[in-house]
């Protein structure tokens, strides 16, 4: 017969471990948190350290800042002259529609409206545009001036095929001088241009609004001349009454348009806040460099000396 545990024995008996509930226990080992030497690294050891070097963070932060000063001073200075530009809607002709519209259409005459700004917009950020811009100023030269001989008017290269051309020009052109953004809300359109020469960066913006305002004019002046004549020999062939009475109400269009295109210079697009040169440079932001490459210097600085301090510390244990 086996002996039942008297109620003492049960008291004396600790409870059975609990499990947690929920959730996991890790366990790590204290060396985990200490350095290779054994012995944490506290923060009032961390700041002895930086005291004790703290004529290397001076000297170290210093050198920073009078480099920063001194690229800051060196840099080269950059202007941003820009134009604010809203697309004209008197470049575009009355919208035809109809049985007059599809006879337009048959005789491949345009006369509706079409998306006239996603033109415009493409012409300004055409790679075309820019190089004959390159082109009539001559600017080549002027980007590149550092390989450009202005006594001897050629190229200071040792190849040819080193000398840059007008693909060279309108790739630096759209990367560091021209920009065209346009805002989706309102749509107006920003032209900037941003060089070294606050005048040159204002006469460039207005001669780049200037040209595409000619360019697309001249383009619709070409188009609705050559419809014009198109419909007239149309209706000099023809001689039903109601067919001459539609190509006279297309002829009429294309004569409308015509006169916008010849009494507007605004063609494409309306100046409504025309480029000025800039007062105040776009960059370098000066006080900006500084200020940042100072406190480059202490932070490399403090970091240097934590480590070293550091190191020295564990080769001693």
């Amino acid at each position: 017969m086996s002996e039942q545990p008297d109620e003492s024995d049960r008291e004396r008996r600790p409870p059975p471990a609990r499990l947690p509930e929920e959730g996991v226990v890790y366990v790590a080992p204290g060396s985990l948190f200490a350095d290779p030497s054994g012995d944490s690294v506290t923060l009032p050891e961390l700041w002895r350290i930086v005291w004790s070097r703290k004529g290397t963070i001076v000297v170290v932060t210093l050198l920073f800042a009078m480099a920063s000063v001194v690229y800051a001073l060196l840099a080269e200075e950059i202007y941003r002259s820009e134009v604010l530009l809203m697309p004209s809607d008197e470049q575009s002709s009355p919208v035809v529609g109809g049985q007059l519209g599809g006879l337009a259409a048959l005789a491949g005459v345009d006369v509706g409206r079409g998306d006239q700004r996603v033109e415009a917009l493409a012409v300004l950020r055409s790679r075309d545009f820019a190089r004959e811009f390159i082109a009539d100023y001559n600017l080549l030269p002027v980007f590149f001036a550092d390989r450009w001989d202005e006594n001897a008017q050629r190229w200071v290269v040792e190849n040819p095929d080193d000398a840059p051309d007008l693909r060279d020009g309108v790739r630096y052109f759209h990367k560091s001088v021209y920009d065209v953004e346009e805002d989706s809300s309102t749509g107006l359109v920003t032209l900037s241009i941003e060089w070294h020469d606050p005048d040159t960066a204002a006469l460039w913006a207005e001669a780049l609004v200037g040209r595409v305002n000619d360019r697309l004019r001249e383009r619709a002046l070409q188009e609705a001349q050559t419809n014009v004549s198109y419909l007239q020999a149309e209706m000099g062939r023809t001689s039903l009454v109601a067919m001459q009475q539609s190509i006279g109400q297309l002829l009429q269009t294309e004569m409308q348009k015509l006169m916008l295109a010849r009494g507007n210079e605004e063609f494409a697009f309306k100046v409504v806040d025309p480029a000025v040169p800039p007062k105040e440079r776009e960059r370098p932001k000066r006080t900006l460099i500084v200020i940042l490459g100072t406190l480059l210097g202490g932070a490399l600085s403090v970091a240097g000396v934590l480590l070293a301090g550091v190191g020295r510390r564990a080769d001693a244990a």
